[in-house]
């Protein structure tokens, strides 16, 4: 099986900059294209308020620094793929659910490979397979690369 279209998503850990390493290596080594996912949660409508009144101002807050953290992961993940000698397109999703919308952008996309890390953010230190990234493995219709 050869892969044509990979996709690794990141959330900028350190176990995630691992997968993108291994996403780069096997896009040069197949020649692949390659396209880096983050995906920016949305506010929880605990936080929006369900109708009562809020601080509009510490929500804004709020999400201007998740804009920034994910343009910065991109940033980042934009420079590390330049640096392998590697063509790659950064692309954000907005959801409540990573899993979902990095299975989405897999199949709008086509892609042939999903290359993601073990756990995200609130993983367990590798002690257990973090839940969005089980939700992918069992859902996916293409293969997925675990990174530890």
């Amino acid at each position: 099986m050869t892969f044509q279209h990979l996709l690794v998503a990141t959330d900028g850990s350190e176990l995630s900059q691992r997968a993108l390493l291994q996403a780069l290596a096997l896009a040069k080594a197949l020649g692949a294209r390659l396209r880096i996912l983050t995906v920016e949660g949305t506010l929880p409508v605990s936080l929006v308020g369900a109708g009562e009144l809020v601080d509009t101002g510490a929500i804004e807050a709020l999400m201007k620094a998740a804009q920034l953290q994910s343009q910065q992961i991109l940033d980042t993940a934009a420079a590390t793929a330049e640096q392998a000698g590697v063509s790659a397109e950064v692309v954000k999703r907005i959801s409540a659910q990573p899993s979902m919308a990095i299975l989405e952008e897999a199949r709008s996309q086509a892609c042939d490979l999903i290359v993601m890390a073990s756990h995200g953010r609130r993983g367990l230190q590798g002690l257990l397979l973090g839940s969005e990234t089980q939700r992918v493995l069992t859902q996916s219709s293409c293969p997925v690369l675990v990174v530890r």
